[in-house]
């Protein structure tokens, strides 16, 4: 477990990258999807569905850990990994977020945030401090540090405000995470909302305060995607070659392979699993809603020539069937469905920016997505 965190630049293609990373539990080839495990489970999905999937690392989440079962116990229950049965890297964000979003009531001050547990109000106390040291406890390969995040739109003084207590919220998170365990990472978070100008100002900081890597946060958090991949776009760039670029949260396949060609090498977001649950495939023809009457006598598969079984052989009127009489299997088969696609699309854009043409890649999956979504049913 002493092998040191690094990141290895293999190709670029533009400001397009592929890449490694390597960390103690094993290699993460970039660019990278991480399935979210929030509450140490990809929800609905076995371990070894994420795994075949292709996936090299998922996330799981402070806030939700920390409140249960609680970091003390799986740290005593030989941490994350084994309590998980995730044997590959895995990436814990800080919480704020969710402190954000989940609590009724929240207070933020310059020591942390006091927070009512959405479980059972109890008042709980998350100051960079801790979040460290819940990660820590957790056993992941790599951290992110407490911020703040502020949806938008927003008035400008309150995203400066936020951003810049998050700007020393990360150096208190350094300092906290020199009792790391040798080869785990700390990765700081830009902030400043759609401001440019607070976005670089963000960025130039957190590199003087040094970290590991770098992510992008307060995205996809309700504005336009030109506005999101406007910032991403203008940020990426004011970050160290040499280290791996995360965006938070993001997204549709659309936004990925937009924001991979601005430079980002790490996503992660609920939208596959949570589309699946809800009836919604993603494939190579463009998104597919099989609760549509439409598929109720479609004998075709979603895709015959997926490496995905559960695209590959059960057919769409079965998969129709499955949400119509509210089968858990149908949801789980969906997500499955996505994780594949999800990874499919990064292993497409490595190979693609390794050989030099990203840009046609992305314009033929587009091409794929536009024009093949409404192919119909063979007579």
């Amino acid at each position: 477990m002493s092998k040191p965190f690094s990141f290895r630049l293999i190709a670029a293609d533009g400001r397009a990258r592929s890449g490694e990373i390597h960390t103690p539990h094993g290699r993460v080839r970039t660019p990278a999807f991480m399935p979210v495990g929030t509450q140490a489970a990809v929800k609905g999905v076995h371990p070894d569905d994420v795994g075949a999937s292709g996936a090299d690392i998922v996330l799981g989440n402070t806030y939700h850990l920390m409140l249960r079962p609680s970091a003390e116990r799986i740290a005593a229950l030989g941490g994350l990994h084994a309590f998980m049965r995730w044997p590959l890297p895995i990436l814990t964000d800080s919480g704020g977020y969710q402190v954000m979003s989940l609590s009724a009531l929240r207070k933020v001050a310059e020591g942390g945030v006091t927070f009512r547990s959405h479980i059972d109000g109890a008042m709980i106390e998350l100051s960079p401090e801790r979040a460290i040291a819940v990660q820590l406890l957790l056993g992941s390969d790599i951290a992110m540090q407490l911020d703040e995040c502020v949806g938008l739109p927003a008035e400008r003084d309150a995203i400066a405000r936020a951003m810049h207590l998050s700007l020393r919220w990360a150096e208190r998170c350094k300092r906290a995470f020199e009792a790391a365990p040798p080869g785990r990472a700390l990765f700081g978070i830009v902030q400043g909302g759609d401001d440019l100008g607070l976005r670089a100002e963000s960025a130039r900081a957190l590199v003087d305060v040094g970290f590991h890597g770098y992510a992008i946060g307060g995205l996809a958090v309700g504005e336009p995607q030109q506005v999101m991949l406007g910032v991403v776009g203008e940020t990426a760039p004011a970050l160290p070659i040499d280290k791996p670029r995360y965006l938070m949260g993001v997204g549709t396949p659309s936004d990925i392979v937009e924001a991979i060609g601005r430079g980002i090498d790490m996503f992660d977001c609920v939208m596959p699993t949570r589309n699946g649950r809800h009836g919604l495939a993603f494939t190579r023809f463009g998104p597919i809603n099989i609760k549509n009457a439409q598929h109720a006598d479609d004998a075709r598969p979603l895709d015959p020539q997926s490496r995905c079984a559960a695209a590959r052989d059960f057919s769409r009127a079965y998969l129709h069937h499955l949400f119509k009489a509210g089968e858990a299997l149908g949801g789980t088969l969906l997500s499955i469905v996505n994780l594949f696609y999800y990874q499919d699309v990064m292993a497409a854009a490595r190979a693609a920016i390794e050989a030099g043409r990203y840009a046609d890649f992305v314009a033929q999956i587009r091409e794929g997505w536009t024009t093949k979504r409404d192919l119909k049913p063979a007579i």
